[in-house]
């Protein structure tokens, strides 16, 4: 059995190609462009926020940088003063030890600082990835074109 019969239906079978959708009403042109633009939108604050949450990861790392210096700059000058104080008082060797540990503090600490400098350079706060979809649909939005289709 084949056609009607086999899915257990009656009546006549229409062996017809069903022609492509027309365009329909201007209010319902207007509809789908609007609930176009609104899923647009909410994609362009979704990579926004995504943008956004990669950049805060990156400062929250250089902030960490900068802590990790100040806290080895706090060591070098606490090292570096009981070093000069020991170095003055030139009674004991000690003194000397303690100076080489606050000298190797001190470049503990440039090190942190150069490592949390360059990271922080590549901090953006400006969500360009957004910024050039935008202007994308911007320009989309001034010539749109009737042969490119978008699917949800």
């Amino acid at each position: 059995m084949t056609g009607p019969e086999r899915s257990g239906m009656t009546g006549p079978r229409h062996d017809r190609v069903v022609p492509p959708e027309e365009p329909g009403s201007l209010g319902e042109i207007i509809s789908d462009i609007s609930e176009g633009l609104s899923h647009l939108f909410r994609q362009e604050v979704e990579l926004a926020k995504a943008e956004l949450r990669t950049e805060a990861s990156k400062a929250g790392k250089a902030a960490g940088m900068f802590g990790g210096a100040g806290i080895a700059g706090l060591l070098t000058a606490i090292m570096l003063s009981f070093a000069l104080t020991y170095a003055l008082d030139n009674v004991m060797p000690m003194g000397w030890a303690a100076l080489i540990v606050g000298v190797l503090w001190a470049v503990i600490a440039a090190a942190l600082f150069a490592v949390g400098r360059n990271q922080a350079r590549t901090v953006s706060a400006v969500p360009r990835q957004t910024i050039e979809t935008l202007k994308e649909d911007a320009k989309w939005l001034k010539h749109p074109t009737t042969s490119e289709t978008t699917s949800s």
